[in-house]
């Protein structure tokens, strides 16, 4: 029976060792032993170095991707330093292509004399502690800009939210006085004025949208049959570029989502592939289902689960990466020149619209890998999506009768809007809050054919309000007014009663029609 020797007995051991060892001599780095997980670790057995390059034989690297500095390798520091030491900023890239993330420490040998004889060099796997403290930091970095973000959000929603008022009552007194003008140039400057109060009303919805002022109404609807809808839109828009659509989710794409928010999402998303390839490209609308096990590393927060998936891409120039984080920060844009300037409200509002459904958005790379795809997860929902009705024809209206009580705090709104509702025929009572609005309503009751209200006032809202007049009686007739859109909150109000709803700022004539509907 053969006798193993104390060499071999060391080297097998050192071969059975599930950490890498590398062993040279010293000074001059001559190498005398490598083990299997060495081998493994680096996709090589034992190289021919050059005495001081390791980096090249052994394709060592930082963490992003430049050689290892020589000076800075566990041999070379061991001999100087005198000491056991530690890198964990080693990456080895493999001739198979793939890489793996190391932590090496370099212990010397000192001989009888004191001197060094030899450097130990044992490397760890740390590929998915490195791959998990990315994450990590990823995770991080898209908390700080969600919660960056929000903050913007919070005041970009409450200066929209007053500016809108502001341009109701722009909007409102413009139309008053082009009712009672007969000269043809003050009538096309008080046409250009509801033109430019409409255009600054779209800014604001906008902000408003990206600010996730309120709950979207939520009610389940078809993705796929949102572009679908808009489709014709986008091809008489999109002259000289090659447009692809691909509706492959199962079951239209089925969300919990507000129909128009939707759209605006979709609409935006292809407007800003549309500038991306300036008139001359490919631009590909696409849904598809997908099923997430791990939460997503996204703009937005999404889990495990199914998920539709919009995809609108295009082979435009691409977002540079330095600018990837920027992106859906209101105000910001690189679409500075030309008729098509941006506002850099778009994806901005993307952005709070998607986070509002429950949702992500994730930016890569465009068609052939030239471009940009921006990807937006959805929750999806087995319920059947509803088939969107076609709007019934407005109602002719006709000349208003009767005291109306009109409700609101902003003096400048309330008296704009007494006079619109005034010249419709009507007469106006006002009142600046939901408190003296119940009083009022309460002694004159017999009177007031219908209430006029604001859903956002301090102290007694929108909604406290209602509920006080409908105390007193439970047939009153009233208008709902808001400077957000229909949603969740707006359709409650709706639900308990309220006859009819208007976003600010609109037209004398759906305030007309909205009256004439309420108090029919």
């Amino acid at each position: 029976m053969a006798v193993r020797s104390d060499h071999d007995i060391i080297q097998g051991l050192g071969d059975d060792l599930p950490v890498g060892i590398w062993i040279a001599r010293a000074p001059g780095g001559e190498q005398i032993y490598v083990n299997h997980a060495f081998s493994q670790i680096m996709g090589t057995g034992l190289q021919d170095a050059a005495v001081g390059n390791y980096a090249t034989p052994y394709r060592i690297h930082t963490r992003d991707g430049e050689p290892y500095p020589e000076h800075r390798m566990p041999f070379v520091r061991a001999i100087v330093e005198k000491r056991v030491v530690m890198s964990d900023d080693i990456t080895i890239h493999r001739a198979d292509g793939t890489c793996v993330d190391v932590r090496a420490f370099g212990r010397p040998v000192f001989g009888d004399d004191g001197a060094i004889t030899h450097v130990v060099v044992a490397f760890f796997d740390i590929t998915r502690e490195v791959e998990a403290e990315r994450a990590r930091a990823e995770s991080e970095k898209r908390l700080q800009l969600a919660q960056r973000l929000e903050a913007v959000g919070t005041l970009a929603g409450g200066i929209a939210h007053d500016f809108n008022n502001l341009l109701y009552g722009i909007k409102l007194i413009a139309a008053e006085l082009a009712a009672n003008e007969t000269d043809p140039g003050r009538k096309d400057a008080l046409a250009l004025i509801d033109d430019l109060t409409d255009r600054s009303a779209a800014l604001t919805r906008s902000l408003l949208g990206f600010a996730r002022r309120g709950k979207h109404r939520a009610a389940p609807v078809g993705l796929s049959d949102v572009i679908a809808t808009i489709a014709p839109l986008f091809r008489r828009t999109a002259a000289g570029i090659e447009l692809e659509i691909d509706l492959a989710a199962r079951d239209r794409g089925t969300v919990i989502g507000d129909p128009g928010q939707l759209e605006q999402v979709v609409m935006n998303l292809v407007g800003n592939a549309r500038d991306a390839v300036a008139g001359a490209g490919r631009i590909a609308i696409r849904t598809r289902d997908a099923e997430l096990g791990v939460p997503l590393a996204a703009f937005g927060r999404v889990g495990e689960g199914e998920y539709v998936v919009l995809e609108v891409a295009d082979d435009g120039p691409g977002i540079p990466d330095e600018l990837r984080e920027r992106v859906f920060e209101p105000y910001f844009t690189t679409n500075t020149k030309g008729p098509r300037r941006g506002t850099g409200l778009g994806l901005a509002t993307v952005y709070g619209i998607v986070e509002q459904h429950g949702g992500a958005i994730e930016i890569d790379r465009g068609i052939d890998g030239r471009g940009t795809t921006m990807r937006v997860y959805l929750p999806r929902t087995s319920r059947p999506s509803e088939v969107v009705q076609d709007r019934a024809r407005r109602p002719q209206v006709t000349a208003g009768a009767g005291l109306v009580l009109v409700v609101d705090d902003d003096d400048i709104v309330r008296r704009a809007l007494t006079l619109s509702i005034e010249r419709l025929g009507y007469r106006a009572l006002q009142a600046s809050c939901g408190t003296d609005a119940v009083e009022l309503f309460r002694t004159r009751r017999a009177e007031i054919r219908g209430v006029v209200l604001d859903m956002v006032m301090p102290g007694m809202n929108g909604r406290a309000t209602y509920l006080g007049l409908r105390e007193i009686d439970p047939d009153v007739r009233a208008v709902l007014l808001s400077g957000y859109a229909l949603n969740e909150e707006v359709q409650e109000i709706l639900d308990l009663g309220v006859r009819a709803f208007l976003p600010k700022p609109h037209s004398s004539d759906q305030l007309a029609e909205a009256l004439a509907r309420a108090f029919a």
